[in-house]
């Protein structure tokens, strides 16, 4: 062996020594063997993008973790307070309605374990019809059957708020976006209404074998429900996001974080944010929706408390926590 080689081959001998190291000092005390992300149900975004990012940490830390198909925001927030999954994702309406004691799933509880990780996107409410039912509008599903999403998740807790603000009676039908995605091209239901990051999967599945129309609330609508329902802003479905839509399609959405247990190591914690915030392309590579998976949008949690692993993160790299929002 030439003198080149061997010193070659003892350099990368040293740097696979030098990581090895680096893994073995990092500090591991009070990891979990495993973890648990609280998702939603299959065919939705939450689904996708949990399971996508349990995987990536698994890869990264060496730590197995998966994600785990629920009932959506609300439960999820049960979970992480109760201790029964590490990790869950939320929309802000429901984690503030159990932070202040008020979540359906346990009412009267204050879910003061509840910690912020890091900010996921934006989750648009739309609704999706078969082309042939000739519904193109909320106000034409009055008195028919409205598939809302599982109950306890974010469709399922808001779209029948939603229907009632905007005066259109329908009959709720509850279930997961897979499940309601069937209903509806069987004609079980006359409508599917979800809120999860764009595309949704299970929307993109029925245009993929129907013809479908994909619609939000109208133009006269959306100021009185962002008046009804402060957690909502306004948001836009751009052209081309679902095959054959030509038209941006106006609605209103909810942001969503990625949350934790305030058990959980602050080592842990900030080695999963620190993922979550710089491995953007790989995030991409799960949902297209982690576009706004970035650091910036941070500010759009106003209430719930920032973990100190995450607060860590943050400031490390220029980022300033409010002081009422420290973990």
């Amino acid at each position: 062996m030439s003198v080149r080689i061997l010193r070659t081959a003892t350099m990368a001998v040293a740097c696979v020594a030098l990581v090895a190291t680096a893994s073995m000092a990092q500090d591991r005390t009070g990891w979990p063997a495993s973890f648990t992300v609280g998702t939603a149900s299959q065919g939705g975004t939450y689904f996708v993008y949990g399971a996508g990012f349990a995987n990536l940490v698994s890869e990264e830390l060496g730590i197995n973790g998966g994600g785990e198909v629920t009932g959506g925001p609300v439960q999820n927030a049960t979970l992480v307070q109760t201790g029964q999954h590490q990790f869950g994702m939320v929309t802000m309406g429901p984690a503030y309605e159990a932070w202040v004691g008020e979540s359906p799933l346990m009412p009267g509880v204050r879910h003061d374990k509840l910690r912020a990780m890091f900010p996921m996107y934006q989750t648009p409410f739309h609704a999706i019809a078969l082309a042939r039912s000739g519904v193109t509008s909320l106000d034409q599903l009055a008195g028919k059957t409205f598939g809302v999403g599982p109950a306890g998740g974010t469709p399922g807790t808001y779209w029948p708020r939603i229907m009632d603000a905007l005066d259109i009676p329908v009959t709720a039908r509850f279930g997961g976006a897979a499940d309601l995605a069937g209903q509806l091209q069987d004609g079980l239901i006359d409508g599917f209404g979800f809120a999860a990051g764009v595309p949704i999967a299970a929307f993109s599945q029925i245009l993929a074998q129907v013809d479908g129309v994909v619609y939000g609330p109208s133009e006269d609508q959306i100021p009185t429900l962002l008046e009804e329902f402060p957690s909502l802003a306004p948001f836009t479905i751009e052209p081309g996001t679902y095959s054959g839509q030509t038209e941006p399609i106006e609605t209103v959405a909810m942001w969503n974080f990625f949350i934790t247990s305030s058990d959980m190591p602050e080592s842990l914690v900030y080695e999963m944010t620190r993922i979550a915030m710089t491995e953007h392309e790989r995030m991409m590579s799960i949902h297209s929706a982690s576009a706004e998976t970035l650091p910036e949008n941070y500010i759009h949690n106003t209430f719930l408390p920032f973990h100190p692993g995450a607060v860590r993160w943050f400031e490390e790299n220029g980022y300033e926590i409010p002081d009422e929002l420290r973990g």
